[in-house]
């Protein structure tokens, strides 16, 4: 096959997912270079779309950036980067007035700082989120989407998916290391594109569809993170893994997130009934810690657990009736309606919930600039490990690290783009055919996800994790010689991608000798007095 042209004028920014921070990117960028965002499902999938509770701007007279960043602290369990997490918080204000001028209609009170409604959410010392009732990402996806597709310099692809970068390993001549561009399968042409760019910018999310239970979308299998790490970057503390305490159980919807803002506003948990003579309803955060529903969620998360498991209980109950159906309608108007859709009033019953897989708190080593350990190569938002959350996230720093990192990612690749690029190799497709058993496929992901759940849930343990990695290795080696003989599709290459971030999962978890935040192991239950981020390091390897 043949090869592309390089061009006297600059190649253009190719942003894989489009998302918050490929958006934030993208928007910034787009007045000095062309730029092109590639959405593997429709432009409108992405964990952003998702988010509910909303985006901490230190805002509030009553705040202070210390304040946002003891939280954080707090929160991250002694795995924070101080000057990260200080970083981001002086950011704050400004990007929530970015995103205020980019027309986010976020929920007003005209007493409030910059006229905004601001709501408190677990391991928060006051109210410091801004947000658009109970669907702030929704809002904010839906006003940074508008504003790219009228941007002329954006070219945005539904329906791409992002097979690899594009290194120097990947030319016929000796090259500095450097990312090159990206490989891109046009799932409506059925063909993988070469797409030259001076700059590639990962912003494809988290890992959460690696676990039987998410509630992230079906866009969440860890692109960005299994691409850079075949590229020969590091990633770091993928053994911290948030399970979001409270997500719906119900046979028809097994991914609605019920916000942590709920209980916020006072909502707390109780355990169902537990037999005849118990009409259930009695309070347990109270036996876990003095901060209740409102303490961090690795905390609220592993309380849920244990009392399921002592009880042998489903779920648990979220009890939000006390706060009365006219203020639940008006601040939570989303959940509301959609558990009405499935039989819950929750203005008359309380919520049956469970934790499930919410939020990858490592990923790609990145500087504040979204500079990965490959030249030419960035990666922003959920995608990354910066040192904010550390060993778990605290509530809303998510959408802000996205807006604030990447803007200083556009930014520096600004300041930083090549004018002119090799020629780049095509795709070599010539050896391989078209799959025959594509039921291989979904046998694997099936049991990839439900070994994850089972092993590698909220409580771990060596032998559980050393099962799941020796597992995990076997199907790694089953779908890399799938990968090798049969053209790609979707389904393959995000297999593909799943199977290599749980094996990150599961060794760094096996190199963490101690209980800490998100990850608890009953054969280190301790917390170390001193810890370190887990890095893995491997070398680039070399194929298609």
């Amino acid at each position: 096959m043949g090869e592309t042209t390089s061009s006297k004028q600059a190649a253009p920014v190719v942003v894989v997912g489009a998302g918050l921070g490929g958006l934030a990117v993208a928007l910034q960028l787009a007045d000095t270079l062309p730029v092109i965002v590639l959405a593997k499902r429709s432009l409108s999938e992405s964990a952003t779309a998702w988010a509910q509770g909303g985006i901490v701007g230190v805002l509030g007279t009553d705040d202070s950036i210390d304040s946002h960043v003891r939280d954080t602290q707090d929160a991250g369990a002694g795995l924070v980067d101080e000057h990260t997490a200080r970083f981001i918080a002086e950011n704050s204000a400004a990007a929530i007035q970015w995103l205020v001028d980019a027309g986010v209609p976020f929920s007003a009170d005209p007493t409030g700082p910059l006229g905004l409604h601001l709501t408190r959410e677990g391991g928060h010392a006051v109210r410091r989120i801004a947000h658009a009732a109970d669907a702030t990402g929704k809002a904010i996806h839906d006003a940074l989407l508008d504003r790219a597709r009228a941007h002329p310099n954006i070219t945005l692809h539904e329906r791409w998916v992002a097979v690899d970068v594009v290194t120097s390993r990947h030319l016929k001549k000796k090259e500095p290391p450097r990312c090159y561009g990206v490989y891109a399968l046009d799932m409506d042409a059925r063909r993988v594109e070469t797409l030259p760019a001076s700059a590639v910018v990962l912003a494809t999310g988290g890992v959460g569809k690696v676990y039987r239970y998410t509630s992230n979308p079906d866009t969440a299998t860890g692109d960005g993170i299994a691409m850079a790490w075949r590229a020969g970057c590091r990633v770091a503390n993928m053994e911290f893994i948030q399970f979001h305490p409270t997500c719906l159980y119900h046979p028809q919807e097994r991914s609605f997130l019920i916000t942590e803002a709920l209980r916020g506003e006072g909502a707390y948990l109780t355990l169902p009934s537990l037999g005849p003579g118990d009409p259930g309803g009695t309070r347990f955060m109270p036996a876990h810690d003095e901060r209740l529903e409102l303490a961090p969620r690795d905390i609220v998360a592993r309380a849920i657990d244990f009392e399921m498991k002592k009880h042998g209980l489903d779920h648990v109950w979220l009890d939000a009736r006390h706060l009365g159906e006219p203020f639940l309608k008006e601040h939570f108007p989303t959940i509301h309606a959609r558990c009405l859709q499935l039989g819950i009033d929750i203005a008359r019953q309380p919520i049956p919930v469970v934790p499930a897989a919410h939020y990858t708190c490592g990923g790609v080593v990145t500087d504040l600039d979204g500079r990965t350990d490959l030249p030419g190569l960035y990666a922003v938002g959920e995608t990354t490990y910066t040192g904010l959350h550390g060993a778990n996230r605290l509530a809303s720093n998510s959408l802000l690290e996205c807006v604030v990192l990447g803007r200083t990612c556009a930014e520096q690749i600004l300041r930083s783009t090549p004018e002119t690029l090799p020629r780049l190799p095509a795709w070599d497709e010539s050896q391989v055919e078209d799959a025959d058993e594509q039921v291989v496929i979904s046998h694997n992901w099936d049991e990839l996800r439900l070994l994850m759940w089972n092993y590698v849930g909220i409580v771990r343990t060596t032998k559980r994790l050393e099962r799941a990695l020796h597992r995990i290795k076997l199907l790694r080696d089953e779908i890399d010689e799938y990968y090798r003989n049969f053209r790609v599709n979707r389904d393959l290459l995000e297999l593909r991608n799943l199977v290599v971030c749980a094996e990150l999962i599961v060794r760094s978890a096996l190199r963490r000798h101690e209980s800490r935040g998100l990850h608890f192991s009953r054969d280190f239950p301790n917390t170390l007095p001193v810890s370190f981020p887990t890095v893995l390091t491997r070398p680039a390897r070399s194929g298609k």
